[in-house]
Protein backbone atom coordinates (compact mmCIF):
# COMPACT_ATOMS: atom_id res chain seq x y z
CA UNK A 1 0.00 0.00 0.00
CA UNK A 2 1.19 3.32 -0.90
CA UNK A 3 1.07 6.34 1.20
CA UNK A 4 -1.37 9.10 -0.40
CA UNK A 5 1.56 11.39 -0.68
CA UNK A 6 2.03 9.88 -4.04
CA UNK A 7 -0.12 10.22 -7.26
CA UNK A 8 -0.51 7.24 -8.95
CA UNK A 9 1.90 6.15 -11.94
CA UNK A 10 -0.60 5.33 -14.62
CA UNK A 11 -2.12 9.09 -13.57
CA UNK A 12 1.47 10.39 -14.27
CA UNK A 13 1.97 9.39 -17.74
CA UNK A 14 -1.71 10.26 -18.54
CA UNK A 15 -1.58 13.69 -16.92
CA UNK A 16 1.88 14.00 -18.76
CA UNK A 17 0.50 14.16 -21.86
CA UNK A 18 1.43 13.04 -25.38
CA UNK A 19 3.72 16.02 -26.09
CA UNK A 20 5.88 15.39 -23.00
CA UNK A 21 5.97 11.59 -23.50
CA UNK A 22 7.13 12.56 -27.09
CA UNK A 23 9.97 14.79 -26.42
CA UNK A 24 11.68 11.86 -24.44
CA UNK A 25 14.42 9.53 -25.36
CA UNK A 26 13.17 6.14 -26.02
CA UNK A 27 15.54 4.70 -23.36
CA UNK A 28 13.90 6.93 -21.10
CA UNK A 29 10.09 6.64 -22.30
CA UNK A 30 10.95 2.72 -21.81
CA UNK A 31 12.06 3.63 -18.39
CA UNK A 32 8.71 5.48 -17.33
CA UNK A 33 6.61 2.49 -19.00
CA UNK A 34 7.86 -0.13 -16.76
CA UNK A 35 8.65 2.15 -13.79
CA UNK A 36 7.66 1.55 -10.39
CA UNK A 37 7.84 4.26 -8.99
CA UNK A 38 9.02 7.68 -10.28
CA UNK A 39 10.81 10.32 -7.82
CA UNK A 40 12.75 13.32 -7.90
CA UNK A 41 16.46 14.50 -6.96
CA UNK A 42 19.43 17.21 -7.63
CA UNK A 43 22.18 15.89 -8.67
CA UNK A 44 25.03 16.73 -10.10
CA UNK A 45 25.26 15.96 -14.00
CA UNK A 46 28.93 14.33 -15.34
CA UNK A 47 29.80 18.10 -17.14
CA UNK A 48 29.14 19.81 -13.26
CA UNK A 49 26.19 21.60 -13.95
CA UNK A 50 23.39 21.33 -11.80
CA UNK A 51 19.79 19.95 -12.22
CA UNK A 52 16.86 18.38 -10.98
CA UNK A 53 16.22 15.03 -12.60
CA UNK A 54 12.73 13.46 -12.50
CA UNK A 55 14.03 9.19 -11.91
CA UNK A 56 12.52 5.66 -11.92
CA UNK A 57 12.50 3.63 -8.94
CA UNK A 58 15.28 1.36 -10.78
CA UNK A 59 17.65 4.40 -10.80
CA UNK A 60 16.68 5.25 -14.51
CA UNK A 61 16.50 9.19 -15.27
CA UNK A 62 13.28 10.07 -17.44
CA UNK A 63 13.72 13.96 -17.64
CA UNK A 64 15.66 16.59 -16.17
CA UNK A 65 15.37 20.32 -15.71
CA UNK A 66 18.53 22.76 -15.29
CA UNK A 67 18.96 24.31 -11.96
CA UNK A 68 20.73 27.68 -11.41
CA UNK A 69 23.30 25.77 -8.55
CA UNK A 70 23.26 22.57 -6.43
CA UNK A 71 19.82 21.81 -4.59
CA UNK A 72 18.97 20.08 -1.35
CA UNK A 73 15.72 18.82 -0.09
CA UNK A 74 12.16 18.18 -1.87
CA UNK A 75 8.85 18.62 -1.89
CA UNK A 76 6.18 17.37 -3.51
CA UNK A 77 2.25 18.39 -3.59
CA UNK A 78 -0.05 15.17 -4.80
CA UNK A 79 -3.15 17.89 -5.09
CA UNK A 80 -1.47 20.21 -7.84
CA UNK A 81 1.94 17.30 -8.77
CA UNK A 82 3.93 20.43 -8.34
CA UNK A 83 7.59 19.94 -7.20
CA UNK A 84 10.19 22.00 -5.80
CA UNK A 85 14.02 21.46 -5.50
CA UNK A 86 15.04 24.05 -2.75
CA UNK A 87 18.83 25.35 -2.74
CA UNK A 88 21.47 23.78 -0.19
CA UNK A 89 22.18 26.09 2.74
CA UNK A 90 22.95 28.80 2.68
CA UNK A 91 21.51 29.19 -0.84
CA UNK A 92 18.44 31.83 -1.58
CA UNK A 93 16.56 30.06 -4.38
CA UNK A 94 13.98 27.76 -4.64
CA UNK A 95 12.69 25.92 -8.36
CA UNK A 96 9.02 25.19 -8.62
CA UNK A 97 8.38 22.73 -11.50
CA UNK A 98 5.71 20.15 -12.76
CA UNK A 99 7.42 16.76 -13.58
CA UNK A 100 5.11 15.93 -16.34
CA UNK A 101 6.45 19.65 -18.08
CA UNK A 102 3.44 21.01 -18.47
CA UNK A 103 4.38 24.56 -17.22
CA UNK A 104 7.23 26.58 -17.41
CA UNK A 105 9.71 25.84 -14.75
CA UNK A 106 9.20 29.39 -11.61
CA UNK A 107 12.81 30.50 -9.67
CA UNK A 108 11.89 32.54 -6.45
CA UNK A 109 14.32 34.28 -4.36
CA UNK A 110 14.50 34.00 -0.47
CA UNK A 111 13.55 37.34 1.18
CA UNK A 112 15.84 40.12 1.91
CA UNK A 113 17.92 39.26 5.23
CA UNK A 114 16.85 35.23 4.71
CA UNK A 115 18.35 32.39 3.44
CA UNK A 116 16.52 29.28 2.96
CA UNK A 117 17.44 25.91 4.60
CA UNK A 118 17.44 23.59 2.32
CA UNK A 119 13.63 22.16 3.19
CA UNK A 120 10.16 22.47 2.69
CA UNK A 121 6.70 21.12 2.25
CA UNK A 122 3.34 22.11 0.75
CA UNK A 123 -0.16 22.48 2.45
CA UNK A 124 -2.13 18.88 1.47
CA UNK A 125 -4.41 21.03 -0.66
CA UNK A 126 -1.25 22.14 -2.20
CA UNK A 127 -2.37 26.15 -1.98
CA UNK A 128 0.79 26.84 0.51
CA UNK A 129 4.27 25.78 0.14
CA UNK A 130 5.91 26.52 3.45
CA UNK A 131 10.07 26.92 3.23
CA UNK A 132 12.30 26.73 6.33
CA UNK A 133 14.67 30.03 6.30
CA UNK A 134 16.94 31.74 8.55
CA UNK A 135 16.59 35.01 9.37
CA UNK A 136 20.17 35.21 9.87
CA UNK A 137 20.79 38.97 11.49
CA UNK A 138 18.54 38.22 14.14
CA UNK A 139 19.84 34.51 13.97
CA UNK A 140 15.81 33.45 14.53
CA UNK A 141 14.49 30.78 12.27
CA UNK A 142 11.52 31.20 10.45
CA UNK A 143 9.25 29.63 7.86
CA UNK A 144 7.97 31.47 5.06
CA UNK A 145 4.87 30.95 3.47
CA UNK A 146 4.30 31.46 -0.92
CA UNK A 147 1.11 31.74 -2.74
CA UNK A 148 1.34 28.03 -4.38
CA UNK A 149 -2.12 28.97 -7.16
CA UNK A 150 0.06 31.70 -8.53
CA UNK A 151 3.79 32.82 -8.72
CA UNK A 152 4.84 31.61 -5.23
CA UNK A 153 4.67 35.35 -3.73
CA UNK A 154 5.85 35.47 -0.28
CA UNK A 155 2.52 35.81 1.53
CA UNK A 156 3.92 35.62 5.05
CA UNK A 157 6.19 33.93 8.01
CA UNK A 158 6.15 32.78 10.81
CA UNK A 159 8.68 31.69 13.56
CA UNK A 160 10.16 28.51 13.86
CA UNK A 161 10.53 29.10 18.19
CA UNK A 162 14.01 27.99 17.09
CA UNK A 163 17.51 27.95 15.82
CA UNK A 164 18.67 27.12 12.50
CA UNK A 165 15.34 25.05 11.02
CA UNK A 166 16.25 22.26 8.49
CA UNK A 167 13.77 19.44 7.95
CA UNK A 168 10.17 20.35 8.01
CA UNK A 169 7.02 18.65 7.10
CA UNK A 170 2.86 18.89 7.52
CA UNK A 171 0.41 16.30 9.62
CA UNK A 172 -1.47 15.53 7.18
CA UNK A 173 -5.16 17.16 8.19
CA UNK A 174 -2.76 20.41 7.65
CA UNK A 175 -3.08 21.98 10.99
CA UNK A 176 0.05 21.68 12.55
CA UNK A 177 3.89 22.46 11.19
CA UNK A 178 6.41 20.20 12.09
CA UNK A 179 10.08 21.75 12.68
CA UNK A 180 13.18 19.94 13.32
CA UNK A 181 15.25 23.03 14.38
CA UNK A 182 18.99 21.85 14.17
CA UNK A 183 20.35 24.13 16.74
CA UNK A 184 23.34 25.11 15.25
CA UNK A 185 23.37 29.05 14.29
CA UNK A 186 25.06 30.01 10.88
CA UNK A 187 25.16 33.39 8.94
CA UNK A 188 26.05 33.46 5.17
CA UNK A 189 29.20 36.12 5.14
CA UNK A 190 30.48 32.88 6.87
CA UNK A 191 29.05 30.26 4.26
CA UNK A 192 28.63 26.73 6.09
CA UNK A 193 30.51 27.08 8.96
CA UNK A 194 28.34 26.29 12.50
CA UNK A 195 29.03 28.64 14.70
CA UNK A 196 27.71 27.96 17.87
CA UNK A 197 28.64 24.17 18.40
CA UNK A 198 29.72 25.06 22.22
CA UNK A 199 25.67 26.15 22.61
CA UNK A 200 23.32 24.27 20.61
CA UNK A 201 19.83 24.61 21.55
CA UNK A 202 18.19 21.57 19.15
CA UNK A 203 14.28 21.82 19.47
CA UNK A 204 11.54 20.46 17.57
CA UNK A 205 8.59 22.12 17.49
CA UNK A 206 5.22 21.72 16.38
CA UNK A 207 2.94 25.25 15.24
CA UNK A 208 -0.39 25.99 14.23
CA UNK A 209 -0.10 26.26 10.61
CA UNK A 210 -3.32 28.67 10.65
CA UNK A 211 -1.82 30.87 12.98
CA UNK A 212 2.12 30.24 13.80
CA UNK A 213 1.07 29.95 17.09
CA UNK A 214 3.49 27.19 19.25
CA UNK A 215 1.93 24.12 20.34
CA UNK A 216 4.43 22.37 21.75
CA UNK A 217 8.23 22.80 21.83
CA UNK A 218 10.42 19.55 22.54
CA UNK A 219 14.03 20.12 23.50
CA UNK A 220 16.71 17.70 23.97
CA UNK A 221 18.05 16.08 26.93
CA UNK A 222 20.89 18.08 28.32
CA UNK A 223 23.42 15.41 27.99
CA UNK A 224 22.89 15.47 24.38
CA UNK A 225 22.70 19.49 23.66
CA UNK A 226 25.04 18.92 20.56
CA UNK A 227 22.66 16.50 19.08
CA UNK A 228 20.93 18.49 15.91
CA UNK A 229 17.77 17.65 15.17
CA UNK A 230 18.15 17.29 11.44
CA UNK A 231 15.35 15.51 9.14
CA UNK A 232 11.25 13.85 9.79
CA UNK A 233 8.90 12.44 8.65
CA UNK A 234 5.19 11.57 9.89
CA UNK A 235 4.17 7.63 9.64
CA UNK A 236 0.75 6.42 9.29
CA UNK A 237 -0.46 6.44 12.83
CA UNK A 238 0.44 9.93 13.07
CA UNK A 239 3.41 10.08 15.02
CA UNK A 240 6.17 12.24 14.10
CA UNK A 241 9.94 10.57 13.78
CA UNK A 242 13.05 12.58 13.79
CA UNK A 243 16.63 11.71 13.10
CA UNK A 244 20.18 13.03 14.38
CA UNK A 245 23.62 14.48 13.81
CA UNK A 246 26.52 14.65 16.27
CA UNK A 247 28.32 17.51 17.08
CA UNK A 248 30.25 16.41 19.91
CA UNK A 249 32.76 14.13 20.59
CA UNK A 250 33.34 10.93 17.64
CA UNK A 251 33.88 8.49 20.35
CA UNK A 252 30.15 9.14 21.79
CA UNK A 253 27.56 6.88 21.03
CA UNK A 254 24.12 9.30 20.94
CA UNK A 255 20.91 7.96 19.98
CA UNK A 256 19.94 9.30 16.71
CA UNK A 257 16.77 8.50 15.83
CA UNK A 258 13.78 9.17 17.68
CA UNK A 259 9.70 9.84 17.80
CA UNK A 260 6.89 11.27 19.34
CA UNK A 261 3.27 12.23 19.33
CA UNK A 262 1.95 15.73 20.29
CA UNK A 263 1.29 15.59 24.08
CA UNK A 264 4.36 13.31 24.72
CA UNK A 265 7.95 13.33 25.30
CA UNK A 266 10.45 12.13 22.87
CA UNK A 267 11.21 8.79 23.14
CA UNK A 268 14.61 7.45 21.32
CA UNK A 269 15.20 3.92 19.47
CA UNK A 270 17.49 1.82 21.40
CA UNK A 271 20.12 1.23 18.58
CA UNK A 272 22.01 -1.49 18.89
CA UNK A 273 25.88 -0.57 19.36
CA UNK A 274 27.35 -1.74 15.83
CA UNK A 275 24.40 0.02 14.14
CA UNK A 276 25.03 3.61 16.10
CA UNK A 277 28.61 3.32 15.10
CA UNK A 278 27.78 2.03 11.64
CA UNK A 279 25.64 5.50 10.81
CA UNK A 280 29.18 7.35 12.47
CA UNK A 281 27.36 9.67 14.44
CA UNK A 282 25.62 10.96 11.41
CA UNK A 283 22.16 10.20 9.83
CA UNK A 284 21.77 12.26 6.88
CA UNK A 285 18.01 11.51 5.82
CA UNK A 286 14.56 10.34 7.43
CA UNK A 287 11.95 8.03 5.18
CA UNK A 288 8.58 6.23 6.20
CA UNK A 289 6.97 3.55 4.49
CA UNK A 290 3.89 4.03 5.76
CA UNK A 291 2.09 0.76 3.98
CA UNK A 292 4.71 -1.21 5.82
CA UNK A 293 5.55 0.12 8.99
CA UNK A 294 9.15 0.74 8.22
CA UNK A 295 11.57 3.64 9.28
CA UNK A 296 14.40 4.06 6.88
CA UNK A 297 17.72 6.33 7.42
CA UNK A 298 20.68 6.71 5.72
CA UNK A 299 24.65 7.80 6.51
CA UNK A 300 26.48 9.26 3.96
CA UNK A 301 29.78 9.34 6.56
CA UNK A 302 28.76 5.79 7.65
CA UNK A 303 27.92 4.28 4.57
CA UNK A 304 24.91 2.78 5.67
CA UNK A 305 21.65 2.42 5.04
CA UNK A 306 19.40 1.00 8.30
CA UNK A 307 15.35 -0.01 8.08
CA UNK A 308 13.88 0.21 11.57
CA UNK A 309 10.36 -1.53 12.46
CA UNK A 310 8.04 1.61 13.05
CA UNK A 311 6.62 -0.43 16.54
CA UNK A 312 9.14 -1.92 18.49
CA UNK A 313 12.18 0.05 17.04
CA UNK A 314 13.74 -3.16 15.81
CA UNK A 315 16.36 -3.01 13.25
CA UNK A 316 15.70 -5.05 10.50
CA UNK A 317 18.22 -4.50 7.67
CA UNK A 318 21.28 -3.09 7.23
CA UNK A 319 22.94 -2.59 4.23
CA UNK A 320 26.92 -0.92 2.87
CA UNK A 321 25.94 1.93 0.57
CA UNK A 322 28.94 3.90 0.21
CA UNK A 323 28.23 7.74 0.09
CA UNK A 324 24.13 7.41 0.77
CA UNK A 325 22.14 9.90 0.18
CA UNK A 326 18.44 10.37 0.10
CA UNK A 327 15.74 7.89 0.88
CA UNK A 328 12.47 7.68 -0.16
CA UNK A 329 9.23 4.93 0.69
CA UNK A 330 9.35 2.00 -2.36
CA UNK A 331 6.99 -0.45 -3.36
CA UNK A 332 8.51 -2.44 -1.19
CA UNK A 333 11.48 -1.30 1.42
CA UNK A 334 13.04 1.79 0.72
CA UNK A 335 14.69 3.25 -2.79
CA UNK A 336 17.87 4.70 -2.20
CA UNK A 337 20.28 7.02 -3.65
CA UNK A 338 24.20 7.48 -3.41
CA UNK A 339 26.37 10.49 -4.06
CA UNK A 340 28.45 8.18 -5.86
CA UNK A 341 25.87 8.12 -8.46
CA UNK A 342 23.67 4.92 -7.73
CA UNK A 343 20.41 4.69 -7.40
CA UNK A 344 19.44 1.12 -5.99
CA UNK A 345 20.34 -1.20 -8.90
CA UNK A 346 21.59 1.39 -11.55
CA UNK A 347 24.60 3.31 -11.58
CA UNK A 348 24.80 7.14 -13.09
CA UNK A 349 27.44 9.16 -14.50
CA UNK A 350 25.57 11.42 -12.11
CA UNK A 351 26.51 12.50 -8.14
CA UNK A 352 23.10 12.67 -6.76
CA UNK A 353 22.10 15.31 -3.70
CA UNK A 354 21.07 14.28 -0.30
CA UNK A 355 17.14 13.60 -0.27
CA UNK A 356 15.13 12.25 -3.18
CA UNK A 357 11.01 12.49 -3.11
CA UNK A 358 8.98 9.82 -4.42
CA UNK A 359 6.00 11.35 -7.06
CA UNK A 360 4.01 8.90 -8.48
CA UNK A 361 3.66 5.07 -7.54
CA UNK A 362 1.88 1.93 -9.30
Amino acid sequence: MWNSSAIDRRSFVKAAGLTFLAALQPRALMALERADAIYASGMRTANGSYAVATVTERGEIVDQVALPARAHGMAFSNATGKTVAFARRPGTYAMIFDPRGKNEPITIAAAEGRHFYGHGAFSPDGRILYASENAFDANRGMIGLYDATGRFERIGEFETYGVGPHDMTVSDDGRMLIVANGGIETHPDFGRTKLNLSNMQPSLTLIDAATGALIEKHFLPSQWVQLSTRHVDVDARGRIWFACQYEGHRNDLPPLVGSFAKGEDLRFVDLPEETTRRLANYVGAIAINRGEGLVGVTSPKGGASVTIDAKSGRVLREEIVPDAAGIAAAKAGFAVSSYEGGFLSTQSDVTWDQHIVRIAAV
